[in-house]
């Protein structure tokens, strides 16, 4: 009797990647990694060589500045812009701006920034919305001119609430001298409840009534984006205190009269960090830009 025979499957010949294959792709990887890891290297350079001056500041090695140094001025990097900048706009001039949120300062105290730079004035908030008024205010205000630091007052516009309403209440409670700055009004974001020309017929509204009361324009601080997009083609007859602080920025612009470059300074005499603003012009300027009545 024939015995069946078992039939025995083929073994199918599984294909493998060629070794060179893996070799190249961990090759362009490696190549991959350098190319990342020397432009990094060319970035970190470029940095360091142009924030040098800077750096070594706070390092140390500018000897006639050592007895400047503390700790607090050391704690971020971007006190080293802070100083940069400064050194840059060395013949305009350098100013803060403070609110309740500065809590108790120490005005007496308050007279560089870095350590080096003069503050010639300063931007303090009085009012906000329609009934707000600033718990540090009345000190700041009394204080910076004891202190002989050029004054000015703002407004923290609330977009929500009645502008007629805001004017009045900053009114009532800034009384502007012979000497200080004009006054501000402080807009940064949109109404939720009307649309953009409503808020800006809102704004004109504060401005007007703010300028016929003390008879001196305000000006208008914003960020940029905002002043781009919402004001600088409608209120092209006011001047803008603009808010930058882009660590690559560096170049004031010929239509900002202010620049606030960061909110990140350490000023003696004040807790916590504090804005910083360069003023477009030379002392002399900014002495024609007070309220002179």
């Amino acid at each position: 009797m024939a015995v069946a025979r078992k039939t025995v499957p083929t073994k199918r010949t599984v294909s493998r990647k060629p070794v060179q294959r893996k070799q190249k792709n961990n090759l362009i990887s490696k190549i991959g990694l350098l190319v990342f890891s020397i432009v990094l290297l060319l970035f970190a350079t470029g940095v360091l060589l142009h924030y040098r001056s800077g750096i070594a500041y706070y390092l140390g090695f500018k000897t006639d500045k050592i007895a400047a140094i503390n700790t607090v001025e050391m704690k971020r990097f971007s006190d080293v812009r802070n100083y940069e900048l400064l050194s840059r706009y060395e013949d305009r001039v350098a100013g803060i701006d403070v609110s309740e949120y500065q809590g108790a300062i120490q005005w007496n105290q308050v007279r560089l920034e870095e350590n080096t730079f003069p503050l010639a004035f300063v931007f303090i908030r009085a009012t906000a919305g329609v009934d707000k008024v600033d718990l540090q205010f009345e000190n700041n205000w009394r204080e910076s001119k004891k202190n002989k630091i050029i004054r000015g007052a703002y407004h923290y516009y609330r977009p929500n609430e009645n502008s007629i309403a805001q004017a009045e209440n900053f009114i009532k409670t800034v009384r502007i001298r012979k000497g200080d700055l004009p006054p501000v009004l402080d807009i940064e974001s949109t109404a939720t409840n009307q649309p953009i020309d409503s808020l800006k017929a809102g704004i004109r509204r504060w401005l007007e009534l703010v300028d016929t009361h003390y008879k001196v324009r305000p000006i208008i601080y914003t960020g940029e984006n905002y002043y781009n997009a919402f004001l600088k083609d409608d209120f092209s007859e006011y001047t803008f205190w603009i808010a930058n602080y882009n660590f690559f920025v560096e170049d004031m612009k010929d239509d900002w009269l202010f620049w606030q470059f960061t909110e990140k300074a350490t000023i003696q005499g004040i807790e916590g960090n504090v804005d910083v603003n360069i003023y477009n012009g030379t002392p002399k300027m900014l002495n024609y830009m007070r309220v002179n009545k």
